[in-house]
């Protein structure tokens, strides 16, 4: 099940506000020139911000996300109709309709089973071209992002469109390495409605990161550095055989 901050309708709608300015995007829109990538697939795509850009340059562009809520939010910046949008996770994926798989963000962490991991590789694989690649983002565990999230203990109050004046707490809540969890309480000023999301992402390993894709039948043709937080993360660009 998706987390309350993709899932729940308000929080859904104040996400893109709260998530700021997506640098981070310009590498995916940069690889998939530098592949020549004519058809991406969006996964965990949540509000749509990728799909939305990719779309845009002409390329057709499948987003999928288990969030129903951020969906929504996804379909209104896409009044045409140009991209699928599926409610679902990687194995949901049509099979062989990508030159591309993309992964931003967090998601490649949420899945905190080797399990989950590898059914996902397993979908992504299969949604993939013989040939096609797959590219994602993973926080480095060594540079211990978790102390810095826990060092930022002051509220953020933003006013997001449609909803008016709204405040963000985040809070550490449970270290227990390669699983770190955290809470963010979002406080709705205009009505007093409060409204936690729950998390827990796991911090894998380069190595582990390698030995599994390498499992799901990937090859590993480049590591990263992410551009917008550089020496953070590693950037895996992996190609299916």
């Amino acid at each position: 099940m998706p987390d309350a901050i993709f899932a729940h309708p308000r929080l859904a709608q104040v996400y893109d506000t709260f998530d700021g300015e997506r640098d981070d995007l310009d590498l995916y829109l940069s690889i998939a020139d530098e592949l020549k990538a004519e058809r991406v697939l969006d996964v965990g795509c949540g509000t749509g911000s990728l799909a939305v850009l990719l779309a845009a340059k002409g390329r057709i562009v499948v987003g999928v996300d288990p969030a129903e809520a951020s969906l929504a939010v996804a379909r209104e910046k896409d009044p045409d109709g140009k991209i699928t949008w599926i409610h679902g996770d990687a194995t949901d994926l049509p099979p062989a309709a990508g030159d591309l798989a993309a992964m931003t963000g967090n998601v490649a962490q949420v899945f905190l089973t080797d399990e989950d991991w590898a059914r996902t590789l397993t979908g992504i694989r299969t949604g993939l071209r013989p040939g096609g690649h797959f590219v994602f983002e993973t926080r480095r565990p060594d540079r211990r992002a978790w102390e810095d999230w826990a060092a930022a203990t002051g509220p953020l109050v933003l006013d997001v469109p449609g909803a008016g004046r709204v405040e963000r707490r985040m809070e550490v809540t449970d270290v227990s390495l390669p699983l770190v969890s955290f809470r963010f309480t979002y406080r709705f000023l205009a009505d007093g409605e409060v409204v936690t999301s729950d998390s827990t992402l796991r911090f894998r390993e380069r190595d582990e990161v390698e030995e599994s894709l390498a499992a799901q039948g990937f090859r590993v043709a480049d590591v990263r550095d992410a551009p917008d937080r550089p020496g953070m993360e590693f950037v895996f660009l992996a190609q299916r055989d």
